[in-house]
């Protein structure tokens, strides 16, 4: 029998007493699968290799929130009850199971074609042509496990907001000066890749707003930098979200408008896909959240494995201009090298206490289970 958690999620089950302090993390699981329902066998199975050292990392580092991307998308599945029942849960991967009642995943644009060449290649229905690029539906999901209720009723999603809507759109131009969407394709492009999804958590008589998304890596493209546009603009919708701004345009797939109000506490989660000093990202990609004056971005999350490898690997990584104990990917050194991408930016209304990123050394009996994937789970610690 499954474990089901609808009952807890539909705030059935008493919510847990908040500790002193409370551990938000994020962690690219790199399980975007090549075939529709691969995800579901795997959770379905209990051995897949990769859970269950996705089970292990969690059993160790213990966060109490986790946002997991690529974690594949699949409504006919009761992925968190699967998840939990033969991973999670399971003495044989854990010897101190660790337990999230609640959970929610938004539905994404990845692999829902878009009826349009996106890509200008003369054809539709490529992977390129996706809303958000993707070969089948729900490919590179995302799935946010918690400890505490989770206020569904008040979830807000922007996974149909209109990229030509956000304020100051940086529309892709050919190199003559033409727009590389043609108007009617301008008209009607999703600015979310995946899906922008603001999940408030509710955390003794608090609430937390858990602001998750996953955007496009800024590559993969020509001279129009489509990719590296679409990038900034993504994390440019949080920079308006956490403004306290009632922006009229900012509306969610629920018909609400405006951003978050003023003072609330929050924290920015996801793969965001942009380094603050390498990689294509546009220059103030992701320094436009981290240096918001809503948000505490002081504390920077790091490791020792993250050096290690930087120093072992060398190749791009030589000609990186940031702090390798900052990096939270691990990708090929020849073409690409690491890079810090993943975040949790908490606000300034939060009081910080500790962060990292779990990356253990080579010669940790912990570093294999880090590093199934080719990014690391980073996470904060919150007083409460």
């Amino acid at each position: 029998m499954v474990l089901s958690l609808e009952a807890c999620d539909a705030g059935e089950a008493a919510a847990a007493e908040p500790p002193e302090t409370i551990r938000v993390a994020t962690f690219n699981i790199a399980m975007g699968l090549e075939e529709q329902g691969a995800m579901a066998a795997a959770l379905h199975s209990g051995n897949d290799a990769r859970l269950q050292a996705l089970a292990r990392v969690l059993n160790t580092v213990r966060p109490d929130i986790v946002l997991l991307a690529e974690f594949d998308y699949d409504p006919s599945v009761d992925a968190a009850g699967l998840l939990h029942a033969n991973y999670l849960a399971s003495s044989e991967t854990n010897a101190d199971p660790i337990a999230y009642p609640h959970h929610y995943r938004p539905p994404v644009n990845t692999g829902v074609d878009s009826g349009l060449d996106l890509d200008r290649n003369g054809e539709t229905g490529d992977p390129a042509d996706a809303w958000g690029f993707g070969f089948f539906p729900g490919q590179y999901g995302m799935l946010v496990l918690s400890r505490f209720p989770i206020d569904k009723e008040q979830v807000r999603t922007f996974q149909a907001l209109l990229w030509k809507d956000l304020a100051d759109a940086q529309r892709p131009m050919n190199e003559d000066g033409s727009p590389f969407y043609p108007d009617e394709t301008w008209a009607q492009l999703r600015l979310s890749s995946k899906s922008h999804a603001d999940v408030p958590i509710v955390i003794g008589e608090e609430t937390l707003h858990l602001l998750v998304s996953h955007p496009t890596p800024p590559v993969f493209d020509g001279p129009e930098d489509r990719n590296g546009a679409r990038n900034h603009d993504e994390l440019a919708l949080w920079n308006h979200y956490i403004s306290g701004h009632m922006d009229s345009w900012l509306v969610d797939d629920q018909g609400r408008t405006g951003g978050l109000s003023t003072g609330a506490r929050f924290v920015i989660a996801g793969d965001l896909n942009a380094d603050p000093h390498d990689g294509d990202a546009h220059p103030n990609a992701i320094n436009q959240l981290l240096q918001h004056p809503a948000v505490d971005a002081e504390c920077i999350p790091s490791s020792e494995g993250a050096v290690e490898a930087a120093t072992a690997q060398g190749g791009k990584n030589e000609q990186h201009a940031g702090d390798p104990a900052h990096d939270t990917s691990d990708f090929n050194d020849e073409f690409v090298g690491n890079y810090r991408l993943d975040y949790v930016i908490p606000s300034a209304t939060l009081s910080v206490t500790g962060c990292g990123v779990h990356w253990p050394l080579s010669s940790s009996p912990l570093h294999a289970d880090a590093t199934f994937s080719d990014h690391r789970l980073v996470w904060v610690d919150l007083a409460w």
